[in-house]
């Protein structure tokens, strides 16, 4: 049986659609990708069904990780007991993921970014009011911190 992993942002268009296509790429070029079961989904409804925003796919494009057919869900209940790990992409995400637990004991919901070599302060910024350049700093984290996390759970497994 695959691990399953959600990806959780605020709105699913950004951060949390780009680490599921980073994550397939890097779980795929590892020859590992039958292992693992991977979504994405936003805390908030404002964006379900639409496609990416099209700074972030035009971004994953340019750098190999094409992400134009996923659509924009957001997370539930059944979500925190279906997947074996959910990774919220700041604080915020977190608080509000944490939320939908039927219990304070969720160990398995956490921040993306406790996988990161280099966390700072743990949170993936949101590049969605800011320039191109935020959508490529949010890559860089994004690739980097999936790649120390499949290595992690690849050892682990």
């Amino acid at each position: 049986m695959a691990f399953r992993i959600l990806f959780v942002c605020l709105g699913n268009i950004c951060r949390s659609p780009l680490a599921e296509g980073v994550f397939r790429r890097v779980a795929a070029e590892a020859g590992v990708a039958d292992r693992f079961e991977v979504d994405s989904a936003g805390t908030g409804p404002w964006h379900v069904d639409e496609p990416p925003d099209r700074r972030m796919r035009d971004t994953a494009r340019r750098r190999g990780v094409p992400i134009d057919d996923l659509r924009g869900r957001q997370v539930s209940a059944a979500d925190l007991r279906d997947f074996d790990l959910v990774l919220a992409m700041d604080r915020d995400v977190l608080h509000d993921t944490l939320y939908l637990a039927p219990d304070a004991d969720a160990p398995h919901v956490r921040l993306f970014r406790e996988y990161d070599p280099e966390p700072g302060d743990y949170q993936v910024p949101d590049p969605y009011y800011g320039g191109p350049g935020g959508f490529d700093e949010v890559f860089e984290i994004v690739e980097r911190t999936a790649r120390a996390m499949l290595e992690r759970l690849v050892d682990d497994g």
